[in-house]
This record gives C-alpha cells, structure tokens and sequence, in this order.
C-alpha cells in the first residue's frame, strides 16, 4: 500500500470512491434517502474540485488503485476518511491516519477535530478523539446524525494512559 499526495488527476477516482464508500459501507446506518443527499450518484465534480482545494488530502494506492482517501486541515480538522468497499477493514484508514498524524504532529498541531458520521465513529474513538457533541445537520431537507470530536493529535496506538 503507497501513501501519497492527492493530485488533481486523482479526483474522478476519488468521488467515485467517496460515493461507492457511502452508499455501500454506510447503508448500515442511514437511510437511503440520506444516502442520496450525502452522495448523489451523479456528483458535482467543480464543487469536489473546490473543496478538496481547501485540503490536504492523503490518499492510499493498491495496484494502482485508489483504496483511500483522507483530507485534513493545516489547524488539525479531519475534513474526510473514506475506504474503497473493497478494501474495507483492510487497514487502509489506518495507514492514512497514520501518515496524516505525522504530518500534523510535526507542523506543531496538538488536537484533532472531525465531525464523524454513525459509521466513522468507532475508528476515531478507537484513536483517542472523543465525542464533544451529538450533531443532527440537515442537507435538503434531510436530516443526518454525526458527532464533533476532538482529540490528541499523537496516536496512543491503540493503548489508553492512566
């Protein structure tokens, strides 16, 4: 698995990635109509190309293939963390985790926020964030759980400190 920079050759592949990611993996949680909103099966790749702009985003190579993506903030916000349903529970976010930490860590930054979605809330806490608040964000009418956390920057490793 290679971890590098996105590019903007990178978005297609990317969106896609985001949309399969939510309408497979998180369909354990949300309903199909959230699904929709929150990943329209035919996206807005300027709007894509916009907010990806505003980030750094990591993503995870397999064979060519994008397995992973992960877009942060220079000030520590976990803008997105998607898998590829095929590479699911295969450690891919892990390694993205990884690789982002290090990058944050050393630029100076000491906590971490994100806002995570039912599905993305066991890896954060497994990670050391911890929820600050329960969220319901509406998108077109439709409403969506998710939950700000916030947490150390420097990874336990999965060991928790008296």
């Amino acid at each position: 698995m290679n971890i590098r920079p996105y590019t903007d050759q990178d978005l297609a592949e990317v969106v896609a990635l985001f949309t399969d990611s939510v309408h497979q993996i998180a369909s354990r949680s949300y309903t199909p109509e959230q699904l929709v909103i929150w990943a329209p099966p035919a996206p807005d790749l300027e709007q894509w190309r916009a907010r990806l702009s505003d980030v750094e985003t990591l993503v995870a190579e397999s064979g060519g293939v994008i397995a992973g993506f992960l877009s942060f903030t220079s000030n520590g916000h976990i803008e997105f963390l998607f898998t590829a349903p095929t590479f699911s529970r295969q450690g891919v976010a892990s390694l993205l985790y990884q690789a982002a930490m290090q990058r944050l860590t050393a630029s100076g930054v000491e906590t971490l926020t994100t806002d995570a979605s039912l599905e993305a809330l066991p890896f954060f806490e497994s990670r050391g964030l911890k929820v600050s608040k329960e969220q319901t964000v509406e998108r077109n009418g439709v409403k969506f759980r998710r939950f700000a956390m916030t947490g150390p920057s420097k990874s336990s490793n999965h060991h928790r400190s008296a």
